[in-house]
């Protein structure tokens, strides 16, 4: 199995967006000093997040480390023009020598979508469209192209061309069988987002993109699978981590509940229960991972990389066990491909 840390780069007003980005970058470092195996940074266009420019903020990663993979989860192409978007990841892609892998999706938020004049009525046609022609910019060296929400191309050439000819595209997928369907025409992996909600229609949707795979008549031993998680702190016992945890949990419901986000799991006992959430020990980590595995097949996890009210020493220490206990153990138990490589 591989792992990633991600962040979508939530930001309060405790503090400057310069810090946070410092503690992002300084994250990010840490990341590829524990030897996790990617880095990842979301997308999103309103508060409480100010993550509006991934290709930005990893190409400074980029220059402060030297070999972890570094992802976009989400790249929201149904909100982009593809040529930019492909512009500005075909460069980050030759600053980071290669370590690129992007994570499309059409994205979430109301208050996003009607700036970028985006419709519920026309997103999943955006996204589909504008993959479709970003997937044949990265490539075709010239492209003539004629679609609903750009300008038509002749002859079309974009630069720099890629250093990664074609790039892995993994497609996000939260509660839509498009983007799941999308993923499985194309033969592209599939990322889960396995955050909000219980895991059963997540398990769904990748039961879905395995049929829709196989519809498509793709080999079913070359599906690719990766599933996010909801939270994770480990200690060397499960009543330490419940209670060091307890009042991070309780924090970001209160969070979640200042911009009405619903609230899914009341108590951090439910959360542990029903959600994808590792809190506990080592090896209760590692049975519920297993048993996810069950579900879904996935070769690749993601955890936050935020320290998400953890004190810096915590979140490091709780790091670092999860590499010293925890990943041997799963990369053991669950073999996975290599990171990088054309979809």
């Amino acid at each position: 199995m591989k792992f990633l840390t991600i962040t979508l780069i939530a930001h309060s007003d405790e503090r400057s967006p310069t810090e946070r980005f410092r503690e992002v970058v300084g994250n990010a470092v840490l990341a590829e000093e524990l030897g996790f195996d990617g880095f990842g940074v979301g997308e999103r266009h309103e508060r409480p997040f100010i993550s509006s420019s991934p290709p930005v903020v990893l190409s400074h990663i980029a220059a402060k480390t030297t070999r972890i993979r570094l992802f976009t989860a989400v790249t929201t192409l149904s909100l982009l023009d593809p040529v930019r978007a492909y512009e500005d990841y075909a460069t980050l892609d030759h600053l980071s020598e290669g370590r690129l892998e992007l994570i499309i999706g059409k994205g979430n938020g109301a208050a996003q979508a009607k700036l970028f004049h985006v419709t519920a009525e026309d997103q999943w046609d955006r996204n589909r469209e504008s993959y479709e022609l970003f997937r044949r910019l990265w490539r075709e060296d010239k492209v003539t192209w004629r679609g609903r929400f750009r300008p038509s191309l002749t002859e079309a050439e974009t630069w720099p061309r890629p250093l990664q000819r074609p790039i892995r595209v993994w497609h996000g997928s939260a509660t839509s069988k498009e983007s799941v369907d999308l993923a499985a025409r194309y033969g592209d992996p599939l990322f889960s987002a396995n955050v909000t909600n219980p895991i059963e229609p997540y398990a769904e949707l990748v039961e879905h993109y395995r049929e829709r795979w196989a519809h498509y008549g793709h080999d079913p031993r070359d599906a690719l699978v990766g599933a996010g998680t909801a939270g994770y702190y480990a200690a060397k016992t499960s009543q330490r981590a419940i209670e060091t945890y307890r009042p991070i949990f309780e924090a970001r419901t209160a969070f979640l509940r200042k911009f009405d986000v619903p609230v899914v799991f009341p108590t951090l006992e439910d959360a542990i229960e029903r959600s994808s959430m590792l809190v506990g020990s080592p090896q209760q980590i590692i049975d519920k991972v297993l048993r996810y595995h069950k579900r879904f097949g996935h070769e690749v996890m993601h955890l936050h990389a935020d320290a998400d009210g953890l004190t810096p020493a915590q979140h490091r220490e709780s790091l670092e066990l999860f590499q010293a206990e925890i990943a041997p153990v799963l990369r053991a138990e669950i073999p996975s491909r290599p990171l990088g490589g054309a979809s």
